[in-house]
């Protein structure tokens, strides 16, 4: 690929909750704006633009990550996924939703997408996680509404829930 110049556009493909995407970019563009404004990916939240709030995190290839802080451009080739592919089917919510529903974990809303992309990397990851674990998570994340502790609840609920399906 030839340098990039600001104003110039650039094509951007990954795949995005299981399906080829693409659109272009000026290499500048922020990954939730590309989200958001570019595919139409709502779910993903823009909050303090800083990468302090965390109510914009999506996963790049099975990680946790700040799209305020990564470039379109960054995502190329890469296999993102936002909140709006947690879910198995239309009609049904993944384990970890289910426990937030189950634990009131939400309150407005805004911060859940963040908080949930966050929560589900680290399930997968650790599934014999504690309380601790979970809060260190959390710690990325600002909310202001719930106080973390129906947050912290659901989150070991879904925990165990995932272990138990291993189990079985």
């Amino acid at each position: 690929m030839p340098p990039m110049t600001a104003n110039q556009r650039y094509p951007v493909r990954f795949t995005l909750n299981g399906t080829l995407v693409q659109g272009d970019a000026e290499p500048r563009l922020l990954l939730h704006d590309f989200l958001r404004h570019t595919l139409g990916a709502t779910g993903t939240h823009v909050g303090c633009e800083h990468g302090v709030c965390g109510a914009c995190t999506v996963q790049i290839d099975g990680q946790a990550a700040r799209a305020c802080l990564t470039l379109a451009v960054q995502a190329e080739g890469c296999d993102v996924r936002t909140v709006e592919g947690m879910a198995p089917a239309p009609d049904r919510l993944s384990v970890l939703q289910e426990a937030f529903r189950e634990h009131f974990g939400l309150q407005c809303g805004f911060c859940t997408p963040g908080i949930l992309m966050s929560l589900d990397a680290y399930l997968r990851d650790h599934p014999d996680c504690d309380e601790l674990g979970v809060r260190e998570v959390l710690s990325g994340h600002l909310c202001r509404c719930t106080g973390y502790t129906s947050i912290v609840q659901a989150a070991l609920a879904a925990a165990a829930r995932l272990r138990e399906a291993v189990d079985a």
